[in-house]
């Protein structure tokens, strides 16, 4: 592996009541996170295929975790999401490097589809930085039941020469959604869009 790679966050959340009402079955998300070194931090790097190549790499690995963690199947998987941040000696380059060229197929290779594009997010900030990992239904982007959020963060990262990488799945939408749009039975999958 070409990442190296100081640490591996994975963290289940599961939602079982909302506004005072039981959600069932819960509505259960899972993010895995990798804290790894950035060899471009503090200094300028026209070419950023090594860390194209890095996100490559984690898109596999993270998605592996997070779809293990909610313990299904990855054809299970209903949304999905990307964010990174860097440190403060990083650019937001070096993130949308890591997120954009290729993270993206072999994210979708362990859920055997993902036909809408992977919502995401890049932020520079310092250890204990929130990512805000934007959340969308893996094939169709109209089905605005899905659209939602999961907020991680790893207490020691990123150092100022650290990138932090984190995928987010989901087995549902939010939780009792009711705002309309295209539903998840009427889902055609075939333009990313419905």
């Amino acid at each position: 592996m070409k990442a190296k790679i100081r640490k591996i966050v994975t963290v289940v959340e599961e939602t079982l009541s909302e506004a005072g009402r039981d959600v069932s079955p819960p509505t259960r998300r899972a993010a895995a996170i990798a804290v790894i070194a950035n060899p471009f931090a503090g200094r300028y790097q026209e070419d950023l295929t090594d860390l194209i190549n890095v996100g490559e790499e984690l898109g596999g690995l993270l998605a592996e975790r997070a779809v293990k963690a909610l313990g299904i199947e990855g054809g299970k998987i209903e949304s999905y999401g990307k964010a990174a941040a860097v440190g403060a000696n990083g650019e937001l380059e070096h993130a949308a490097a890591i997120l954009h060229p290729k993270l993206g197929a072999p994210f979708r290779k362990v859920l055997g589809k993902g036909a809408a594009l992977i919502p995401s997010s890049k932020k520079r900030g310092g250890p204990g930085v929130a990512l805000d990992i934007p959340l969308g239904h893996k094939d169709a982007a109209f089905v605005r039941s899905h659209f939602d959020g999961m907020e991680v963060r790893v207490v020691d990262a990123p150092a100022a020469d650290e990138i932090v990488v984190a995928v987010a799945v989901t087995d549902s939408g939010r939780p009792l959604p009711r705002v309309g749009g295209l539903k998840v039975s009427e889902i055609k999958g075939e333009d990313g869009l419905r």
